[in-house]
């Protein structure tokens, strides 16, 4: 019996800590994943960016001793200066998905045409020029892995660095450059020899250079004067065979308290596609947290003046010159008012099929406007306004706008058949719809900052409204810049998406 009891207890305490376990998980908001087609892309934009690069960095200089027996010469020493990678091809160059352990970059047959100075000194003779050297059968291969550092920032190393140049020749420019180019072949030993010992070191640098600037990415961006939000990795990416995928954490906090929101994100699940080259997942929990954090900092409480109203009235409407003076005559005002409006929770957000809506609790409160007294309430009360979203994606950012669907007063279905107060109840919709959601949409367009390597837009892009959340999928477009920064950006150049759910981009 008393065996059995502590059984009990151990399933007991087992299935608790199962419990404390699940309910201590926590689920990204925004996942993004890059597909094979985007390794394949990379292939073809790294070799622009490598070109342009190659073109502005300083190649060490290459220095050594020779002794040229067929010479009866003990030493030469040479001085190879100002090299310069004036073409290069890469053929065969590949990336591939290595599932848990990162991406395998390869490329064999490579060529690359060199000029260079040069000096010679030896105890018979001394001299300078130029000359132009030829590699040939060009091989790398090394492992990228990505991973993520204690702030949630991404990080990047290289393992299992190869290099090697299997031939190279060197052809003389001067003078001279007869009978330097009959002991040439004697040289370029050596110097593949130093090239060979060079490659890995400059490449492993390129990449710790990468890794140093992806240190100094920004994951808590300031969106406004309200809020944060958190863009922090939660996990190091997870490779498959196809596709690698990074998650997100996508929540915003006010500026001042950056506790969690009181409500669990929700997981979901990416499609499994391969048709584009990118595709990025917003849930509906990254919305949610937007309207929670703006509520809390204040961001939902506005204040108009009679004016204010009337210039968005008369600058989105047209034949609406009566209205103001006809709430003017429902309350017999003689002088000017003002109108507050504010969220009483947190506007509702819901991500359907098809279907993007916000409803927003909200009271209206109508005030006198005196110049020598204090505002006196006329009137208040509470209404819900459902609002549907549109979606632009503009630069670097998904920019929200609202469209008003209904508009409801909450009072008793009793008062509703009063002709009165349905009439305010038109007038109010009406002032909310030309008035208020024009002020709200014009601070929308500051938007969301959305996950994009640097110089990289998006083309051939569509947007989709599922079941708890968004997808966006995209192709992938480098952007030759006059000038390359051999840095890390981050977050940065993402095409126009607008109107339908499944609408294509705008060219």
């Amino acid at each position: 019996m008393c065996t059995q009891m502590v059984q009990v207890l151990w399933g007991c305490f087992l299935l608790w800590n199962l419990y404390i376990s699940s309910a201590q998980t926590t689920y990204p908001a925004i996942k993004a994943r890059a597909t094979q087609r985007a390794l394949d892309y990379a292939v073809q934009a790294g070799v622009l960016m490598i070109e342009q690069m190659v073109k502005e960095r300083n190649i060490p200089d290459l220095k050594g001793s020779e002794t040229l027996e067929f010479l009866k010469v003990d030493y030469v020493n040479y001085s190879f200066s100002n090299i310069k990678i004036n073409a290069f091809s890469f053929p065969n160059a590949s990336l591939a998905f290595v599932p848990g352990v990162g991406i395998k970059a390869l490329t064999n047959h490579g060529t690359a045409n060199i000029s260079t100075n040069w000096e010679f000194k030896s105890p018979l003779f001394q001299d300078t020029g130029g000359a132009d050297l030829f590699l040939s059968e060009v091989y790398f291969t090394g492992i990228l892995i990505m991973a993520r550092n204690d702030l949630g920032q991404p990080t990047l190393k290289l393992q299992d660095c190869y290099a090697q140049v299997s031939h190279a020749h060197v052809s003389f420019t001067g003078e001279l450059s007869v009978l330097y180019n009959s002991f040439a072949e004697p040289m370029e030993k050596p110097i593949l020899k130093n090239l060979n010992e060079m490659l890995c070191p400059i490449i492993t640098g390129e990449v710790e250079a990468l890794n140093a600037n992806l240190s100094m990415l920004e994951v808590l961006t300031k969106i406004d004067n309200y809020t944060l939000l958190d863009y922090s990795l939660m996990s190091s990416p997870e490779i498959t065979e196809n596709y690698i995928d990074l998650n997100l954490k996508g929540v915003f906090y006010p500026l001042e308290n950056l506790t969690d929101p009181p409500f669990p994100p929700v997981p979901f699940v990416l499609p499994e596609r391969s048709d584009s080259m990118l595709y990025i997942g917003i849930s509906e929990h990254f919305f949610k947290s937007a309207s929670f954090a703006h509520f809390t900092a204040g961001a939902f409480d506005i204040t108009l003046s009679t004016k204010e109203i009337s210039n968005h009235l008369v600058r989105h409407s047209q034949g609406v010159g009566s209205v103001l003076s006809r709430i003017a005559e429902i309350y017999i005002l003689s002088q000017p008012f003002m109108v507050r409006i504010m969220a009483t929770e947190p506007p509702v957000i819901s991500l359907l099929p098809g279907n993007f809506t916000l409803d927003i609790p909200a009271s209206i409160v109508i005030l006198t406007q005196s110049e020598n007294s204090t505002a006196e309430t006329i009137v208040s009360m509470d209404f819900v306004a459902s609002t549907s979203v549109s979606l632009v994606i503009l630069g670097q950012r998904l920019i929200c706008s609202l469209s008003l669907n209904r508009f409801r007063l909450s009072l008793p279905e009793s008062n509703r058949s009063n002709i009165e107060v349905l009439r305010f109840e038109n007038i109010l919709s009406f002032v909310l719809h030309f008035g208020v959601l024009p002020l709200a949409n014009a601070k929308l367009q500051q938007g969301f900052p959305l996950p994009n390597p640097h110089k990289i837009s998006f083309v051939n892009s569509d947007i989709e409204v599922l079941e708890h959340f968004l997808l966006i999928s995209t192709d992938l477009k480098y952007e030759t810049p006059l000038k390359q920064q051999t840095s890390f950006y981050g977050w940065e150049g993402l095409n126009l998406i607008s109107g339908q759910w499944r609408g294509k981009s705008v060219p």
